[in-house]
């Protein structure tokens, strides 16, 4: 599913073709995604004008005068700047009409959203209670040692969990265990603040390195452009069960976390 990284790259994709334009119309083909998107949009839209695009955790929001339509890819969904004369295809459920171009989401399994709020977007209740943003100031080691003491979950688990930080999926928080150095089995709660230090500045790394290369290309994501991210070519652990470690030569692992795959170095991660 498209993760912080892609969702980042999709908003930085779009951005420049909608910011500022006037939304002349508004297509809903299939209203029934993840929850279903609400009625009469076309009548709240139509002649308002896109005043920001940003992104918070995995939601985008574009903020008009009115109010926020906020946007969620779920597990196979994708954003694309198209004609709006071009034929819709299968599973285009929505498109934001601007004149001669659409912004057109596509989502084969419907667990994306098109949601709409004139409530300031912090107040909502799918943002609301989400943690900091893991590339800003607020998320540093003070913080995640201190809000992890006496946490008998995992580390993997308990820094995918996005009421402590948002957007460190399955992929990111196996690459930056490794990078950090830190068993995904460990307790979060036993963890050192200098150890701390060194998976906050993993996470930092992993992140800005995966938004720089474009996102991780898995099954279903493609980017505003239609090109495809290439972080998956320098995975060190995930997805490498058996082959060996880029530091030490030994075999990758995988075990079961919280029903996802963990990957991790036996010797590199403590």
């Amino acid at each position: 599913m498209p993760e912080l990284p892609e969702v980042e790259t999709t908003c930085r994709g779009i951005s420049p073709h909608i910011t500022g334009k006037k939304i002349t119309g508004v297509i809903v083909r299939q209203p029934k995604l993840r929850w279903p998107i609400p009625r009469g949009l076309n009548k709240k839209l139509a002649g308002e004008k896109i005043i920001s695009v940003s992104r918070r955790a995995k939601y985008l929001l574009l903020e008009t005068g009115k109010g926020t339509l906020i946007m969620h890819l779920g597990m196979s969904g994708s954003l694309r700047i198209l004609s709006s004369s071009l034929p819709a295809m299968a599973h285009d459920h929505f498109d934001l009409v601007f004149n001669d171009q659409c912004l057109r989401l596509r989502d084969p399994r419907r667990f994306g959203a098109v949601l709409w709020t004139t409530q300031p977007v912090e107040q909502h209740t799918l943002i609301k209670s989400l943690g900091p943003e893991p590339l800003s100031n607020n998320f540093d080691s003070d913080y995640l040692y201190e809000i992890s003491r006496k946490r008998q979950v995992n580390i993997k688990t308990f820094i995918m969990n996005s009421h402590i930080v948002v957007g460190v999926g399955n992929i990111y928080a196996s690459e930056s265990l490794f990078l950090a150095g830190i068993h995904p089995k460990r307790k979060a709660g036993n963890i050192s603040r200098k150890r701390y230090e060194k998976l906050v500045e993993a996470i930092k790394t992993v992140l800005s390195k995966a938004i720089r290369e474009g996102g991780t290309t898995l099954q279903d994501f493609s980017n505003a452009e239609g090109k495809p991210g290439y972080f998956a070519q320098q995975l060190n652990v995930y997805g490498r069960r058996g082959e060996a470690c880029n530091q030490c030569d030994a075999p990758i692992q995988q075990i079961t976390q919280g029903q996802r795959s963990s990957y991790f170095c036996p010797r590199c991660q403590t």
